[in-house]
């Protein structure tokens, strides 16, 4: 049973607002944790976003007692860490959040995607204390593994989260703040991990969340800067919210025709490739279209792309494909909600009218508008309601009034 009459100030991300008493918040927030874990019952003053995960903590039947596991040694910790793409970016969170975790008391955390510490820096003894509830390098903090917590559920809902006290799913990290923030690949926007600092009541402020999430964005500037330069050995392909995609080839960007549109997407999706036959469906309703249409627009195709990018035989790209719907539906898979949204530029190909597009270009936008409803995060379905797309969906709409009521 759920109490959704929640005060409109509990909406927010942050986890105790202005001119809250922690000690009373505390108190409040054990007993309900206490209706939570004994009955089920979701009561104030539990912000939505600690209630969804909780829910989650509990499908996942993580035990409200128990401590993180040990998933890495120290020989296997050091071979995966220093080969980690954050590995580039830890120079600079040290250099943003070492002063300010030594002098506050705090920890600093960086976990990959899978919720693993890799590296936990600060304050000795803060460490020490940290060291018995496992919040120690090689520990999977993942929402998951051990419940509610800022890296765990900051990966999972993949935008920054601040919980404090006891928000903590598990009982051993009631006396403890942290805020985190999701780390992306800046080039594909994969997560990467997420960077966290912990400590005590003194973290539940709005200034904690806001200085862990800049830190993220300079960390992510930073790989950035360090990425390799372009070699040529992949293709980018962006056909969201446009009838005419874009293609990034060996350095040259070149904007396609509807149809070589078409059949680059189709390509994209069969790495395996597909026989002219196959093409011929998937483009044409028209069955009086023969095969000698479809190999005139490859062969149109190819001398654009050049000779060693289009193979036959069957009809194939020579490399792979880093594609803007590609990253919606991967996104999409991982339970990347907000951002799968973020890189929803529009419907594919929206003018389109070939039978498969018109099936992809539903699917994903379906497999979206669903995620986004279930979620009922009302930043994220007014952006869908507010879209052109999402305008006339009633739906949408309905969701999103549902989420600002309650």
């Amino acid at each position: 049973m759920t109490d959704t009459r929640y005060d409109s100030r509990y909406e927010s991300w942050v986890a105790l607002e202005a001119g809250a008493d922690p000690a009373e918040r505390t108190g409040a927030l054990r007993r309900a944790h206490d209706a939570f874990t004994s009955a089920g019952r979701v009561v104030r003053p539990v912000r939505p976003l600690v209630a969804a995960s909780w829910q989650r903590s509990a499908r996942a039947r993580v035990c409200p007692d128990g401590t993180a596991r040990v998933e890495l040694g120290e020989d296997e910790l050091a071979a995966y860490r220093d080969g980690h793409p954050l590995a580039r970016a830890m120079p600079v969170i040290r250099e943003l959040m070492g002063a300010y975790a030594r002098d506050g008391e705090h920890l600093v955390a960086v976990c990959d995607a899978q919720g693993r510490l890799l590296w936990v820096d600060g304050h000795p003894g803060t460490r020490r204390k940290a060291d018995r509830m496992n919040f120690v390098p090689g520990a999977r903090w993942a929402e998951s593994a051990v419940g509610t917590n800022a890296p765990g559920t900051a990966l999972t809902e993949d935008r920054p989260v601040q919980v404090f006290a006891a928000e903590h799913f598990r009982r051993p990290v009631h006396p403890w703040t942290c805020a985190a923030a999701p780390l992306h690949d800046p080039r594909t926007g994969r997560l990467l991990g997420a960077v966290d600092i912990t400590g005590g009541d003194g973290l539940a402020h709005p200034h904690s969340l806001a200085f862990v999430q800049a830190v993220a964005r300079a960390a992510e500037a930073e790989l950035a800067l360090l990425a390799p330069p372009p070699t040529g050995t992949a293709l980018g392909l962006s056909a969201l919210g446009r009838d005419e995609a874009l293609l990034v080839a060996e350095g040259r960007k070149v904007r396609l025709s509807r149809r070589h549109s078409e059949l680059l997407v189709l390509l994209t999706c069969h790495p395996e490739g597909l026989t002219g036959d196959q093409l011929l469906v998937d483009l044409y309703e028209d069955e009086s279209v023969t095969p000698v249409t479809i190999r005139a627009e490859l062969s149109r195709l190819r001398r654009l792309l050049g000779p060693d990018l289009l193979r036959s035989r069957p009809y194939r790209l020579a490399l792979p494909v880093d594609a803007d719907f590609d990253t919606v539906a991967r996104r999409l898979g991982s339970g990347a909600v907000a951002a799968a949204m973020n890189a929803y530029a529009g419907p594919l190909l929206p003018g389109s009218q070939a039978p498969a597009i018109v099936r992809m270009r539903t699917r994903l936008a379906g497999q979206l508008r669903a995620a986004l409803i279930e979620r009922a995060d009302p930043g994220l379905l007014a952006d869908w309601a507010r879209s052109p797309w999402g305008a006339e969906d009633r739906t949408a709409w309905r969701a999103l009034r549902e989420t600002t009521d309650n």
